[in-house]
């Protein structure tokens, strides 16, 4: 078979871009490495509770035209993040608001909450911070940064605030009104039914092959014999971008996590809430997600799952790009390699070593398809 477009990867930006080509009468071809579709949005359904497998997954935008293209896909329920913080034996809830400060500080006023963080700022002289540390302290003050923010991002991160450098966290944003939905964007909410299903719709009508890489797929094409094999006129790339180029000037690099997912099928209700986050370092893991809550208490018993972060190497799920000065530079390398190949087209986070919230990688997709479709 012949296609316009092979594409490497069934995640986000790959289902849209296949689903769309094909609505224009484009023939495409989908390898996936994992032995699923989805990517890392996959959910899978246990007992009616659609399990996040890779991770906490909570669509937000206040881009319209994303918003009304996904509801094309799935019906989402109105579910708003709304997370809690166990530091100790305290639990506060994000992101930092009135509720949180009433109960650190037992006040009622946003006028208090501003005094106590105003006094704890000055009391530390920080001018010109030279560390993560010194620009959060600088932002929020000790109290929220030794309790709510430190242990978290030193956990996150795999070292000291210290030995971080300053520009990782810009803004701390900090909400005088009692208001626990930690997203600004006017569209929210879960698919019903889970991810996985969205994913299956965009494919429909699409030919995919799992369980394969696509270096493994074309490997493999090329040992055929000429006649029986597939050829394409574009690939599109949504794997990591350096190992595309065989790491030749290096690896970039990511965080990776690990995730201990535990079935309860007696228990009705493990901890009250989707996300509950563990500040203190001593604790291993970042956070507990407790998946029937994304869908108010759909299902039978529960499934938890703890989140580790790690270190990651080669061979290891490269989750968050580590978007710092050194990294970028590295990257400017290989997106000079891609400019050079009209026919090599990267897309998603890793393709295009960016943090993509999930409505980026769409809005991403459906722009690179008008790009095409323009070109």
């Amino acid at each position: 078979m012949h296609y316009d477009y092979l594409i490497a990867g069934t995640g986000l930006f790959g289902a849209v871009f296949a689903h769309e080509m094909r609505a224009r009468g484009k023939k495409v071809l989908l390898v996936e490495k994992k032995d699923h579709i989805a990517g890392n949005v996959y959910t899978e359904n246990v007992r009616g509770i659609n399990v996040h497998v890779y991770g906490a997954h909570i669509f937000h935008t206040s881009d319209r035209e994303v918003w009304d293209y996904v509801n094309r896909f799935a019906e989402f329920n109105h579910y708003i993040n709304s997370p809690v913080a166990v530091y100790r034996d305290e639990l506060y809830n994000m992101p930092f608001n009135m509720n949180t400060f009433s109960r650190m500080w037992h006040i009622k006023t946003p006028a208090e909450a501003k005094e106590i963080i105003a006094s704890q700022i000055a009391s530390l002289h920080i001018d010109q911070p030279v560390n993560l540390e010194e620009q959060a302290l600088s932002l929020v003050g000790r109290d929220v940064y030794e309790k709510l923010v430190k242990g978290y991002t030193e956990k996150q991160w795999g070292r000291d605030c210290r030995d971080l450098p300053a520009f990782i966290i810009k803004r701390l944003p900090l909400r005088f009104t009692y208001d626990n939905n930690y997203f600004n964007d006017p569209y929210q909410g879960i698919p019903k039914g889970g991810y996985t299903r969205i994913v299956e719709k965009l494919l429909e009508g699409c030919p995919v092959q799992t369980g394969i890489s696509c270096q493994d797929f074309i490997e493999q094409n090329e040992r055929r014999p000429e006649s029986e094999r597939d050829s394409w006129d574009k690939l599109v790339y949504t794997g990591m971008i350096d190992e595309y180029y065989g790491y030749r000037y290096g690896a970039l690099e990511y965080r990776s996590l690990r995730f201990e997912t535990e079935d309860m099928p007696e228990v009705d209700n493990w901890q009250g809430n989707a996300v509950v986050n563990y500040t203190e370092r001593s604790v291993p893991y970042t956070r507990i997600i407790e998946h029937k809550h994304f869908e108010f208490g759909q299902g039978q018993g529960t499934v938890i799952t703890r989140e580790y972060p790690a270190e990651w190497r080669r061979g290891d799920e490269p989750y968050y790009p580590i978007n710092d000065e050194k990294n970028g530079a590295l990257y400017e390398k290989y997106a000079a390699l891609a400019a050079k190949e009209p026919n090599v087209l990267f897309g998603g986070r890793l393709g295009q070593y960016k943090y993509y919230d999930m409505d980026k990688v769409i809005r991403s997709a459906l722009d690179m398809v008008k790009a095409q479709l323009a070109g």
